[in-house]
């Protein structure tokens, strides 16, 4: 795998079947569980088979998404679905990033208020020409138990809002409007989200390719 992402391969195809959703976050499961649905799958979460969630140690998109989609598939024996994604804003050099989770992590479970909070508070540390433009990037990793994975990157650009706004979506959804519209991704119908996200564009990605 090259800095940028894993090199060129081969497409392999998914068969219909048991697809392990290897994530705990019921929100991104519910995402997941919908865009999944027309194609002919099962999705199961790794919630559900009780899976332990990995350490998530890697310093890119890719490399997080690889390592659980990985020890899903190494522990159900099914084919294995990881989504690693994170908003990344302009002015604070692409922070959270990667570490996007890791704002709203307390010794009590994540709270996502507290992680809007900390990047409201360091945008307005910032000189007010610094901007508040911001992408969030989705990397999707789709693994089998003999070890083969695809790798699928979706984006979404927007601007970020303050205070937070809707009750819908979860993460950061209540502080960013994507580009050319008003509405905060909070405040979409999921139907809505789901054609214009970073996550649906990555699956789009991933559709055409493997089903």
């Amino acid at each position: 795998m090259s800095a940028e992402g894993p090199e060129p391969q081969a497409i392999r195809k998914l068969k219909p079947g048991k697809l392990v959703i290897a994530s705990h976050n019921e929100g991104k499961v519910r995402e997941i569980r919908a865009l999944l649905e027309p194609y002919g799958v099962e999705p199961v979460s790794a919630h559900e088979l009780d899976l332990p969630e990995p350490v998530e140690n890697g310093t890119t998109f890719f490399a997080n998404a690889e390592l659980k989609a990985r020890s899903a598939a190494d522990l159900s024996g099914l084919p294995a679905l990881a989504d690693d994604s994170g908003l990344c804003v302009d002015a604070l050099g692409g922070d959270p990033g990667v570490f996007t989770a890791d704002w709203a992590e307390t010794p009590t479970g994540r709270d996502w208020a507290l992680a809007m909070q900390k990047v409201e508070d360091a945008l307005a540390a910032k000189e007010p020409e610094a901007g508040r433009d911001a992408h969030f990037v989705c990397v999707l990793a789709l693994a089998w138990p003999d070890g083969h994975v695809e790798w699928f990157e979706g984006r979404a650009e927007g601007t970020l809002t303050w205070p937070p706004r809707g009750s819908v979506g979860f993460g950061y959804d209540p502080v960013f409007v994507p580009i050319g519209g008003t509405r905060t991704y909070a405040e979409l119908d999921p139907a809505e989200k789901h054609a214009i996200s970073h996550r649906a564009d990555a699956f789009r990605q991933m559709v055409a390719a493997v089903f």
